[in-house]
């Protein structure tokens, strides 16, 4: 008798996830549709598990910590390139060399405050201040500009390619975020 109730217990459990997956499914695609960028949304939040069991402001907060990781990451790439730049420059140092650790110093600490806006997004959407979250993500997503125009005034240095892979993946996390925050309906 143990075992018919077991049994039924297991095909009630297994009946009724699918329903839960789905309606996760469904709200990660309704959510993602409301951004510029449905595929990265969608990538990014079916990478963390968590986001199954998210509602969509917590949709929002795992985007957020995505972006937060992403500006993190560029701001370690960034100050691993000034060590690589210091090392093998020992005996050169000509302006451009110089000028090039300045703007790679600069747009590290950018990134760095990029995701300290993101931080502080994120604590503003705990508090369901969302048009401080909002403003903070902008803020963010801006800081990669402030970074792109140190090598704008200075024609003789080159913007970094891989940097501006960098720069664009972050902004099209920024606005992920910022869709996901308009979704809110606050």
């Amino acid at each position: 008798m143990s075992s018919c109730y077991f049994l039924l217990i297991l095909v009630f459990l297994i009946s009724i996830q699918p329903t839960i997956s789905s309606s996760s499914v469904d709200l990660i695609q309704k959510t993602c549709k409301t951004t510029k960028y449905y595929d990265l949304c969608i990538s990014s939040l079916k990478s963390d598990s968590t986001s199954l069991k998210a509602d969509t402001k917590g949709l929002a907060t795992i985007m957020i910590k995505v972006g937060m990781v992403n500006a993190t990451a560029t701001n370690s790439y960034l100050s691993s390139k000034l060590l690589l730049n210091t090392s093998s420059n020992n005996n050169t140092t000509n302006n451009d060399t110089i000028l090039m650790k300045k703007l790679l110093k600069d747009c590290a600490e950018k990134y760095g405050f990029a995701a300290n806006a993101l931080q502080s997004s994120l604590q503003d959407l705990n508090d369901e201040i969302y048009d401080y979250a909002y403003m903070h993500v902008m803020a963010a997503a801006d800081y990669p500009n402030v970074c792109h125009n140190g090598f704008k005034r200075n024609p003789g240095v080159v913007y970094p390619p891989q940097l501006a892979i960098r720069e664009d993946g972050f902004k099209h996390i920024c606005d992920v975020v910022l869709g996901i925050l308009d979704a809110l309906g606050w």
